[in-house]
């Protein structure tokens, strides 16, 4: 289960609805379309070119530019380069919370988590934001690597109030319980992320064995993330 697919899984997802009707544009739909098949095929260049040819036929769509800074931000690992294209969203539309939540992931992996927090908030002071738990999930994390564990809890159950399935604010839950000596509650939270998790299917051994896998994987602060979970399971 990763922390990101849910939480920075991006306006990529959104309709077409906000592209006009013209011929330029629908060809711009078009490659952004083929953009997209690219990018769940994992055909990460490809995707980027197709968006690139959107970009140039609908040079002020803001799904298009959002979707060129995902894939620097998320595939090309240039966070700051990514700001570049989300603040150009975020300018063709200002009640485009996911430009916000996108602005706030990109701080946070440079580490600015002041920052971070500051337009994570902007997304959120939009009441009309449809998945503003991505965005509370995300606040979360910047709250809780600058160890203000309270402050990180109210987001996560913030964002639990409007995805009461989601696994992932229970999984962030149990990483701030766990810091402040709470192992009883950081035992239980992880306990709920599994129970909800379909990947897991309630099994502990199952989430185990995934926390395993990707601390292989991971470095810095994610491996100790997986480091910690692995060890709120023997609770």
């Amino acid at each position: 289960m990763k922390t990101t697919a849910v939480a920075v899984c991006l306006a990529l997802l959104c309709s077409c609805a906000t592209m006009g009707s013209g011929e330029k544009t629908q060809e711009a739909i078009a490659h952004y379309k083929i953009g997209l098949s690219y990018l769940n095929e994992n055909k990460v260049q490809q995707a980027f070119v197709e968006m690139h040819k959107a970009l140039e036929l609908d040079p002020h769509n803001k799904e298009v530019l959002t979707a060129i800074g995902i894939i620097y931000l998320l595939h090309f690992d240039d966070p700051q380069r990514s700001v570049e294209y989300f603040e150009k969203a975020a300018k063709e539309d200002k009640d485009f919370s996911e430009a916000y939540n996108n602005l706030g992931y990109a701080y946070e992996k440079m580490g600015r988590y002041d920052e971070a927090i500051a337009f994570y908030k902007k997304a959120l002071s939009n009441p009309l934001y449809p998945t503003a738990e991505k965005a509370y999930i995300n606040l979360g994390n910047a709250y809780y690597r600058l160890k203000k564990y309270d402050s990180a809890i109210s987001a996560f159950r913030e964002a639990i109030k409007r995805a009461p399935d989601l696994g992932i604010p229970y999984l962030r839950l149990a990483l701030c319980f766990n810091s402040l000596g709470r192992y009883g509650d950081a035992a239980a939270a992880i306990n709920q992320a599994i129970r909800l998790e379909p990947a897991y299917k309630g099994s502990r051994e199952r989430a185990s064995e995934d926390f395993t896998a990707r601390k292989l994987r991971a470095s810095g602060l994610d491996e100790q993330d997986l480091r910690d979970y692995l060890e709120i399971l023997k609770y």
